[in-house]
């Protein structure tokens, strides 16, 4: 199955948008987090323009280390991705809903059987975008004082997505056969044990609910070190990132391809879907002028706590001058390795002062950002399309709902018209939407041995 000339499309679904001034935005609902009409209309009108998922990012912790910040922040009221996703599955049809959970404070079993739920609930439009923690704050909800190391949370990691995909496949496709007649619920000759004992985890199996519509749920991930790039070229069959740069996403794709061929993988089964955010308007200027109503809405507080964060903690921006220019090296963070080099080198190459790097980190994270007109933005995307720095985009939209309304109706058409976009959904499971094979079960592939033995059989 080789790329056709359609991108791939799925929309970020922070609470309020990307901006951190995008909660003061009039037109943002200050408690959209906890409200499923709020994010129902979001799915809705996603799903109206035919894009492939929605995408739910989350840590399970107070991210801001300090009072300042967290009481200028909206990032802290928020639903639980799998929680939300459930409800959404119930008020939407086709389109994809990508939850994030990490690896590092989960349980393989818990999370297994979590999102097998959601593809069942969903009837086979489910994905798990896969995450190492990577803030300390997170630890020191689950008994640990510090993070593990970096490496260290990838080899767990790498360990927990075996077992969960494992876990996913101990009940052959057809193995709740579910008849009345003869009292048989389940054909225990399709029922196998995973018996995983590893460096990190020992779970037994089976799952108890049935194999999920997808075989498994798409499997997302994001990681850019050295260590997160095979992890993603293993298992990705979606991969998020960073690239502000054509050239380096340009270098990000053709890298992840080739060690995804290595591992004997397809290349249209590793779709490269970098963030763009989006800020649109009908000119130029009027793009211009909605971003920098964001800026005035921001405090300085969290202009600094957020750069703090994305660099690793490693700098303390209240007691630096900010207009001094950016240095070119920081200390090596254990936190989100690839997110702190990128943002430095960005800083290197534009010359950035602290308070030009701060203010960039508010608009984007770090990344894509392109500010202008409906041609402009489908300007950039066609391009990074064509020049094989991206097979689709993740759309980060500044604010929500408007710069989803936006985005759907005055980009959405002019991609199309340009043949770059679909105009309806190709198929009900979020595999068939994407064109991922659907997972053979591993139990079922030849020269596995039965692992059965140990499993009680019904007397007929």
């Amino acid at each position: 199955m080789g790329r056709n000339g359609e991108m791939k499309l799925g929309v970020y679904l922070a609470q309020a948008g990307v901006h951190e001034g995008a909660w003061r935005d009039p037109s943002v609902p200050a408690n959209g987090g906890v409200d499923i009409g709020y994010y129902a209309d979001l799915a809705t009108l996603a799903e109206s323009a035919a894009l492939h998922f929605v995408f739910l990012p989350d840590s399970p912790s107070v991210l801001e280390r300090d009072e300042a910040t967290i009481a200028r922040s909206s990032r802290n009221d928020a639903f639980e991705p799998i929680t939300l996703l459930s409800a959404l599955s119930m008020k939407t049809d086709r389109i994809g809903l990508i939850g994030t959970a990490t690896t590092t404070y989960n349980q393989p079993y818990h999370l297994a059987r979590l999102f097998a739920s959601l593809d069942h609930l969903s009837r086979g439009r489910a994905g798990w975008n896969i995450v190492t923690s990577g803030y300390k704050f997170e630890a020191q909800n689950f008994g640990e004082s510090e993070l593990p190391d970096h490496d260290t949370r990838y080899a767990r990691a790498k360990e927990f997505v075996q077992v969960v995909t494992g876990l996913w496949d101990t009940w052959e496709d057809d193995a709740f056969v579910r008849d009345k007649q003869s009292g048989i619920f389940v054909d225990t000759k399709k029922l196998h044990l995973l018996n995983h004992r590893g460096e990190h985890l020992s779970v037994r199996g089976p799952l108890n609910i049935a194999r999920p519509p997808q075989g498994y749920p798409v499997l997302v991930q994001a990681g850019a070190s050295d260590t997160g790039t095979a992890f993603a070229a293993k298992f990705g069959e979606i991969v998020f990132g960073a690239a502000p740069y054509v050239e380096d996403g340009k270098r990000q794709y053709a890298t992840l391809k080739e060690k995804a061929r290595a591992f004997g993988r397809e290349d249209d089964q590793v779709q490269v879907m970098p963030g763009i955010v989006p800020v649109v308007g009908r000119t130029k200027q009027e793009a211009s002028d909605k971003l920098e109503r964001l800026h005035s809405a921001v405090h300085i507080d969290v202009l600094t706590g957020l750069a703090d964060r994305l660099l690793g903690f490693v700098t303390e921006l209240r007691s630096t001058d900010l207009d001094s220019l950016v240095p070119e090296t920081l200390p090596q963070t254990n936190f989100i390795q690839s997110r702190q080099k990128l943002l430095l080198e960005m800083a290197a190459r534009e010359k950035f002062s602290w308070r030009q790097l701060i203010r960039y980190i508010s608009d984007s994270k770090g990344q894509l950002l392109v500010v202008g007109t409906p041609d402009e933005i489908a300007d950039v995307m066609v391009d990074r399309f064509d020049q094989r720095a991206a097979d689709g985009f993740n759309i980060i939209p500044e604010t929500f709902p408007g710069g989803l309304k936006d985005f759907v109706e005055l980009v959405v058409p002019e991609l199309r018209r340009r043949g770059k976009f679909r105009s309806k959904y190709s198929g009900q499971t979020l595999r068939d939407n994407l064109g991922l094979k659907r997972p053979v079960n591993r139990f079922t592939s030849a020269g596995v041995s039965d692992v059965r033995a140990e499993v009680p059989q019904p007397s007929h």
